[in-house]
Parts: C-alpha cells; sequence; structure tokens
C-alpha cells in the first residue's frame, strides 16, 4: 500500500475535530468535505490493487478528491465557519496531492 494513504487516514482523522465546527454552520459543505476525503482513501486502496489504466483512473480520481478536501477547507475558512485549518492537517494533504500527482503523470 502507498505511503501516501496511511498519510490521508492520519488526515482523515484530523478532519474529525473540523467537521463538527463546519457542519454547524453548513451542513452541505460539511457533508462534501466528508465525502470527498473518504473518496481519497478509498481511491487510493482502490488503485494500489489495479493495475495499468485502471490503477492510473483511480489515482486522478483520488487526486481530484484530495483537491476538493483541500478546497472545502478553504471555502469554510474563507466563510468564517473555522478560524483556520491546522497546518499540519495541511501539510498532510499537501503530501497526498504531492504524490498523486507523481503517480498520475
Amino acid at each position: 500500500m502507498l505511503r501516501i494513504y496511511s498519510t490521508m487516514i492520519d488526515a482523515l482523522s484530523m478532519l474529525r475535530g473540523v467537521l463538527p465546527r463546519i457542519e454547524r454552520f453548513d451542513s452541505d459543505l460539511a457533508r462534501q468535505l466528508r465525502r470527498a476525503s473518504a473518496s481519497v482513501a478509498l481511491n487510493l486502496s482502490e488503485g494500489s490493487g489495479s493495475s495499468g489504466g485502471v490503477r492510473t483512473q483511480r489515482y486522478r480520481t483520488a487526486l481530484g478528491s484530495a483537491r476538493e478536501t483541500a478546497a472545502c477547507l478553504d471555502v469554510a475558512t474563507a466563510l468564517g465557519h473555522v478560524e483556520r485549518v491546522d497546518p499540519s492537517l495541511r501539510a498532510k494533504l499537501d503530501a497526498v496531492i504531492g504524490g498523486l500527482v507523481r503517480l498520475t503523470v
């Protein structure tokens, strides 16, 4: 399994503290954040068990979902739902995104 899979699982654990705060203000955004972030881990896992073009496609889907996860956090911050996102959470997401970019080039 890819190292970025465990990094994403760590990020998901960190999201548990942010999600309730976002949900108080915007349940739709919280739901989208939950779906997008879970999609990253699920597609990473599926991709690691695949080969060829299917593997690349799963990693591309994971990349899109990772970027969507980061965007949800940006939106929540911009709208004032959260003061700031923990820099270590952002670093984990950036590491996942960077790893996926390398895998899909």
